[in-house]
């Protein structure tokens, strides 16, 4: 069987990519949970939608709204199913994947991975201790409350002041868990501030800097954690260990792209984003390849995971010429910033540019130039590392060096 395009993942980005592809060109979207929707099933809490839809949605009602969109659409589905090899053809690609029906076969014209991201583990940030139970990944803690009904437990300690970590910090206070602290490792929180409002201080709940859990003790269950305050390069400081009594920890230390297929394929990856190095069509480095959403970059907001996965969908079905890629040049504080190319044979009209801090920064202009033109100039009086930003430039008529700079 054929496809033009094989979309993987069939989260917010995923969902988005297929629907835009299939109003030119016959899709698969191939899902490995039992429906779509992604993580937006278990993130009851709103505050989704206020960008592309100008209401304050909860996560299924988001994804719900792409979901029915689909229904209307001529795209295949194909949930429950693995994607487990993926070869280049002379045109095109062929890809197997793993259902209840066994393992099928399709061959396509082009993929979007639209994979998502995954969370660090107790075992990625070398947490150490019993191997006790009462350790969970945030994600883990709410899907039980969320999705199972079942409360994790009493008396909890969450580490990682990153926005689901905050968001289950009052969910559990909700739910009638006590909830220690929020510890974070980094002398600024991870999370936006609204979060912080809202989930901390309206809960009467202490946020921790600089400080971290070095080790779990439990025979059979969790009993207590080890807390440590860390230096600059957050390493733990001898001599700073206080225990705090507890039945419940809960990671939530940060989001990784999932880029298992990417890796597959060989495509060039960005070591700050984690994800593979694109254009401004969402196209990696190995043509005929899109990746979009939170497989492409941690993003903040899910109206930006479903606006790239529109674009990715967009120019996927699109008859597309050889390109003529040059690179955007960061220059100054910024963590990242995503594309990381420009196709100059693509229309570059309304070029979508992401980008991060590295550091909090106060009365910073970004200036986006090309040659001695500039295109884009603004001065923030405040960026953020958790909040990430976003610009549009008119690049059709890029004609030298193109820089993203931060500057005073």
């Amino acid at each position: 069987m054929y496809f033009d395009i094989v979309v993987i993942g069939a989260g917010p980005a995923g969902l988005a990519a297929a629907i835009k592809a299939s109003q030119r060109a016959s899709v698969l979207l191939i899902e490995r949970e039992a429906k779509p929707g992604g993580i937006l099933k278990q993130c009851i809490h709103d505050g989704f939608g206020v960008v592309r839809f100008g209401e304050k949605l909860s996560g299924p009602e988001y994804a719900q709204r792409f979901i029915n969109q689909l229904k209307d659409t001529d795209v295949k589905t194909a949930f429950f199913s693995f994607v487990t090899q993926i070869k280049r053809l002379e045109q095109g690609f062929s890809l197997h994947y793993v259902c209840k029906e066994g393992v099928k076969h399709v061959n396509c014209g082009k993929i979007i991975l639209a994979t998502g991201c995954r969370e660090r583990t107790a075992n990625a940030i070398s947490v150490f201790g019993d191997r006790c139970s009462g350790v969970f990944t945030a994600g883990a803690a709410q899907n039980l409350v969320n999705v199972l009904g079942v409360l994790p437990g009493r008396r909890v300690v969450i580490l990682g002041s990153g926005d689901i970590g905050l968001i289950m910090a009052r969910r559990l206070t909700l739910e009638g868990a006590k909830v220690l602290g929020v510890y974070e490792a980094k002398p600024v929180p991870s999370g936006l501030s609204r979060n912080i409002h809202q989930c901390l201080h309206d809960f009467d709940i202490p946020l921790y800097l600089s400080r971290t859990v070095t080790r779990v003790f439990g025979r059979d269950r969790l009993s207590e954690v080890e807390i440590s305050e860390v230096d600059e390069n957050m390493r733990p400081i001898a001599g700073t260990q206080q225990r705090v009594q507890c039945d419940t920890l809960v990671l939530a230390v940060g989001l990784i792209p999932e880029n298992e297929v990417a890796a597959s394929l060989s495509l060039p990856m960005d070591g700050r984003t984690k994800g593979a190095i694109v254009d401004q069509t969402c196209q990696t480095m190995a043509d005929g390849v899109y990746a979009c959403g939170n497989a492409l970059h941690v993003n903040d907001l899910v109206d930006y995971v479903s606006e790239s996965g529109e674009t990715a969908g967009f120019f996927a079905s699109q008859e597309r010429k050889p390109r003529k890629l040059v690179p955007i040049n960061v220059v100054g504080g910024f963590g990242y910033a995503v594309p990381q190319m420009l196709d100059l044979n693509c229309d570059a009209k309304n070029v979508i540019i992401y980008f991060r801090t590295a550091q909090p920064e106060e009365n910073k202009r970004v200036t986006l130039t090309v040659g001695d033109k500039t295109v884009f100039s603004k001065k923030y009086a405040r960026l953020l590392p958790p909040e990430m930003e976003r610009i549009a430039a008119d690049l059709s008529d890029a004609q030298g060096e193109i820089t993203l700079k931060m500057e005073d």
